[in-house]
C-alpha cells in the first residue's frame, strides 16, 4: 500500500487570485487525478462524468445543459470522481496495523487518501482494533440490535446527498416499516432553512428555475455562495447569461475568484484570452446582512411605485396571485437607512445602483447557498427574497424565479424521495397503502436532534449512509461523545472518514459501491437516478469495475438489513428490489408526486424535469396563494473588539474532506488552520499579520468555545468580519445555536474574538 504522509502546516500566502479556471484548473484536476489512478482509468471516468450513458458526479448538484460538451466537467468534479476511482485500497492488513485510538488522530486528508474501503468491518465492545466479517454476519449483527431496541425510535438512520433516489426510497421505506421517522439528513444542516422559508411562501421548498431561466435572465443575484470553488459549472451558465446581455449582482463578505472572472476552459477565450467578468456589481456585505439588504431593497420599490403609480410593481400579478401584501408592505415602509447601511456595511450608493439595476430588469432570479441558510434568521432571508421577487412578478414566469443552489449530488433527491423527518401525511398515506402497512405518523428527529437524542441517551443505534456525520454536524465535542455513546454505530461508505474512529460501543463499516462503480445484479446491470438544483431527473451508470470483489451496492445493503430485521413474509419484496432497480422505481412512480411512468421516461436522454406548481401559478401554502411575508431583522450585536466569523471550504475540499492543505483562489497554500481577517481590523485589534491566535466564540448565554492554533492572514474581507474553514471551526458552534424554525446550525455570524495563542 501506498505510504501517505499526514501533512502538517507549513503555511505560505500569496495574493489572491482575481479568476477562476482556466488552464490550471485542468493541470490541477489532471495532476489530482493521475496521483490517484492510471491515465487510462482517468480517461474512462472523465469521459463518462454526467454524460447521457455515464455517472452522474457524485459533487455539487448543479444540473447538465440540453447540449452536453464531452468535457461536462468542472475542476472540482474531475477531483471528486478521481478521489473515488483511486487504485488505493483499505484492506484488514491496514486496520490490523492501525488500532481505532491512532486512526482518530489522523487528519480528514490523511484517513481519506489511504482509499477505497474493500470488506465489512468490526469493531467490538472492548477492542482497539476493527477486525473483518462477513457479509451476512454484518448484516445480522445490525438486524439483531435493531430489533432488541425497546422502541423503533431509539434508532437514528442517516443520509447525504450523494445516495440515489433507489436507495434513499429504500431507506426511508425501512424505517417507516421498521417504526420510526428518525430519518435526519445533511439537508438539516445545509439548506432547511430553504425549504422552510419556501414551503411557508410558495407551497414547494425547491428552486422554481432551469438552465434555460438562467440563460434568459435580465438580472441575477449570487448572493451567500461561492460557484468557482462549490459548483464551478455554474460559472459556464453565468457565462451564457452574460453573452445573452444579462447583469449579475454578487453579495458576499469575501470577494471571490469566479464571480470576478472565469476563464472557461472549453472555449478559446478561456485559455488565450480574458475570459468573461461574470459580476456586474460586487457587494461586499456584512455577514448577516443580506436580511437587511433585501428589505431595504423592498422598500425602495415600494417608494419607486409612490413616485410612479403603476410603473413598478406587477399588481396584477400581486392581486391575482398573492396574499399579505397590506401588510408586507405597511412593514417594509418603516425600513430605515441607517439601520439597513449598519447592518451591511454597506454604502448608500451601493444599495441604490441596485436598485437602478432592478428597475431596469424585467426577468430576476436570485441565487443562493448556505452563506444565506446557516444564520440564524435563515429563514426570515429567504422569505423576504421571495417578497422580492413577488413585487415585480418575478415568479413562475421564463428568465425569473428561486433558485437555492444545493450543494450535494442528490441532496434534494433524497428529500423528493421521503428522506425527511416530517414528511407529510399525504405522503405517509400514499406509502402505507402500496406496501400495505401503517407508517408511523409522529415527527422524527432530524440531525441535531440525533445529535440531543444520543447525548441523552434517548437514541442508541445510528445507520449512516454515505456521508461523514462526526464531521459534518456542529459542536465536535457534545457530537463525538455523543456518538462514542451508542450501542452500534454502523458506516455505509466509499471511503474512510472520521466517522468510523468516532464510534460506539460496536462499530461496523459497510463498504458500498461508488457511484462510478458497475452494479450488476441477478436480473443485470443496473443504474441509479438523481435529482439536480433544478428538478432534473436523470440515470446515472457506473463504468468502472468496483474497487473490491464482494462490495455490495447501498441498495442491496439496505434491502439486506431490512429484510433481516423486519422478517420473513411481510408485503415488501425486499430481494425483487435488489434484483432489478426497475420495480423500486415503478413504486416510486405510485408514491411520489411527478413519477408517473418512472422507468420509461428517465430512460430518455437527459431524464425527466419535475414540474413545480409555482411555474403553473399553484401555490400550496395555507392561503393557496404566493405569501409576502413581514421579517424582523434583529442585528448580531458584536462587542467592540470582535468580529463576525463564517466557516467555509477551500479550493481543494469537497463537503468535510480536504483534497489538500491548498486554497488556491484564495491565496492559501499548504495550511488550513488560517483565519481570513481584513489587513485593517487585524491592525485595530495590535495582531500582526502572520500571528498565531485562538478563536474563541461567545454567546448569549455567556459560554465560550476555542478554536486553538491558527494563523492569522490578512485578505480583503468585509470590516468586522473573518473567515476560517470547516470542519476544523465546528467546535465553536453549540448545539443550541440553530436557525429559528429550520433548526439549521449557525456556522455563519459567529461572533468571535482573536486571542494570540
Amino acid at each position: 500500500m501506498t505510504t501517505i504522509e499526514d501533512p502538517r502546516d507549513d503555511l505560505s500566502v500569496t495574493p489572491p487570485k482575481t479568476w477562476a479556471a482556466g488552464v490550471p484548473g485542468v493541470v490541477h484536476a489532471l495532476d489530482y487525478s493521475l496521483a490517484q489512478t492510471s491515465p487510462a482509468r482517468t480517461a474512462l471516468t472523465l469521459l463518462n462524468i454526467n454524460q447521457t450513458e455515464g455517472f452522474d458526479c457524485p459533487g455539487c448538484a448543479w444540473p447538465e445543459p440540453k447540449h452536453r460538451h464531452k468535457n461536462e466537467y468542472c475542476e472540482n468534479g474531475a477531483k471528486h470522481i478521481a478521489d473515488e476511482a483511486t487504485t488505493r485500497r483499505v484492506t484488514r492488513e491496514f486496520f490490523a496495523t492501525h488500532p481505532v485510538a491512532e486512526l482518530d488522530t489522523m487528519s480528514d486528508y490523511w484517513l481519506n487518501q489511504q482509499g477505497r474501503l474493500t470488506e465489512p468491518m468490526v469493531k467490538r465492545p472492548g477492542a482497539t482494533h476493527y477486525e473483518p466479517l462477513g457479509w451476512d454476519e454484518a448484516l445480522d449483527l445490525v438486524a439483531a440490535e435493531l430489533r432488541g431496541l425497546d422502541s423503533p425510535d431509539r434508532a437514528l438512520f442517516y443520509t447525504s446527498g450523494r445516495v440515489g433516489n433507489e436507495a434513499a426510497f429504500l431507506l426511508q421505506l425501512f424505517a417507516r416499516a421498521y417504526g420510526t421517522n428518525n430519518l435526519p439528513d445533511c439537508s438539516n444542516m445545509c439548506h432547511e432553512s430553504s425549504g422552510s422559508a419556501l414551503t411557508e411562501t410558495l407551497g414547494v421548498g425547491k428552486g422554481s428555475v432551469s438552465l434555460d431561466d438562467i440563460y434568459q435572465a435580465d438580472l441575477i443575484f449570487v448572493v451567500g455562495q461561492n460557484p468557482g470553488t462549490n459548483h464551478p459549472r455554474m460559472l459556464t451558465a453565468l457565462e451564457q447569461t452574460k453573452r445573452n446581455g444579462g447583469t449579475i449582482v454578487a453579495v458576499n463578505p469575501l470577494p471571490e475568484a469566479g464571480l470576478l472572472r472565469f476563464k472557461n476552459p472549453q472555449v478559446p477565450r478561456g485559455v488565450i484570452g480574458r475570459g468573461t467578468a461574470i459580476a456586474d456589481q460586487f457587494l461586499q456585505i456584512r455577514p448577516g446582512g443580506d436580511l437587511a439588504l433585501f428589505q431595504m431593497l423592498n422598500r425602495l420599490l415600494l417608494d419607486a411605485e409612490d413616485a410612479a403609480p403603476g410603473t413598478v410593481l406587477d399588481h396584477a400579478f400581486i392581486d391575482a396571485h398573492t396574499s399579505g401584501f397590506a401588510d408586507f408592505a405597511a412593514h417594509a415602509r418603516t425600513i430605515g437607512w441607517e439601520e439597513t447601511l449598519r447592518a451591511t456595511g454597506l454604502r448608500r450608493e451601493e444599495i441604490e445602483e441596485v436598485h437602478r439595476r432592478v428597475l431596469g430588469s424585467e426577468k430576476v432570479i436570485v441565487c443562493w447557498a448556505m452563506g444565506l441558510t446557516q444564520h440564524k434568521h435563515g429563514v426570515p432571508t429567504i422569505r423576504e427574497i421571495v417578497d422580492f421577487l413577488l413585487l415585480r412578478g418575478n415568479l413562475g414566469r421564463p428568465g425569473a424565479g428561486v433558485c437555492p443552489v444545493r450543494g450535494h449530488s442528490n441532496v434534494q433527491g433524497d428529500r423528493t424521495m421521503g428522506i425527511w423527518e416530517r414528511m407529510p401525511q399525504w405522503f405517509l398515506d400514499a406509502l402505507g397503502a402500496e406496501f400495505g402497512f401503517t407508517p408511523p405518523s409522529a415527527h422524527g428527529l432530524d440531525s441535531v436532534g440525533a445529535i440531543r437524542a444520543m447525548r441523552d441517551g434517548a437514541a442508541e443505534v445510528f445507520v449512516g449512509v454515505a456521508g461523514n456525520f462526526a464531521r459534518a454536524t456542529p459542536d465536535s465535542a457534545v457530537t463525538e461523545a455523543a456518538l462514542r455513546q451508542c450501542s452500534l454505530t454502523v458506516q455505509i461508505s466509499t471511503k474512510l472518514n472520521r466517522s468510523h474512529t468516532v464510534c460506539g460501543e460496536t462499530a461496523l463499516i459497510l463498504p458500498t459501491l461508488g457511484r462510478s462503480d458497475r452494479d450488476i445484479q441477478a436480473t443485470g446491470e443496473q443504474f441509479v437516478t438523481v435529482e439536480d438544483s433544478m428538478s432534473e431527473v436523470h440515470a446515472s451508470r457506473g463504468r468502472l469495475d468496483p474497487a473490491a470483489p464482494g462490495l455490495l451496492s447501498e441498495v442491496a445493503i439496505i434491502a439486506g438489513l431490512a429484510r433481516r430485521t423486519l422478517g420473513p413474509g411481510g408485503t415488501i419484496p425486499w430481494e425483487d428490489f435488489v434484483a432489478d432497480y426497475g420495480t423500486i422505481r415503478d413504486r416510486i412512480a405510485r408514491v411520489v408526486p411527478g413519477f408517473a411512468d418512472f422507468n420509461a421516461r428517465v430512460a430518455r436522454p437527459g431524464g425527466l424535469r419535475l414540474t413545480n406548481p409555482v411555474n403553473e401559478g399553484v401555490y400550496r401554502t395555507a392561503t393557496g396563494k404566493a405569501r409576502f411575508t413581514c421579517n424582523d431583522f434583529t442585528e448580531l450585536a458584536v462587542p467592540p473588539g470582535y468580529l463576525l466569523l463564517q466557516s467555509l471550504r477551500s479550493h481543494d475540499q469537497w463537503n468535510t474532506i480536504p483534497y489538500a492543505n491548498n486554497d488556491r483562489y484564495r491565496g492559501i497554500h499548504h495550511a488550513r488552520r488560517v483565519v481570513l481577517v481584513n489587513p485593517e481590523d487585524l491592525a485595530e485589534r495590535g495582531l500582526a499579520e502572520g500571528a498565531t491566535v485562538d478563536i474563541v466564540s461567545v454567546w448569549h448565554d455567556g459560554t465560550e468555545r476555542r478554536a486553538e492554533g491558527f494563523t492569522a492572514v490578512g485578505y480583503p474581507a468585509s470590516r468586522g468580519s473573518a473567515a476560517a474553514y470547516y470542519p476544523e471551526t465546528n467546535v465553536l458552534v453549540p448545539l443550541d445555536s440553530v436557525a429559528d424554525i429550520s433548526n439549521t446550525p449557525t456556522s455563519k455570524g459567529i461572533v468571535v474574538r482573536l486571542e494570540p495563542a
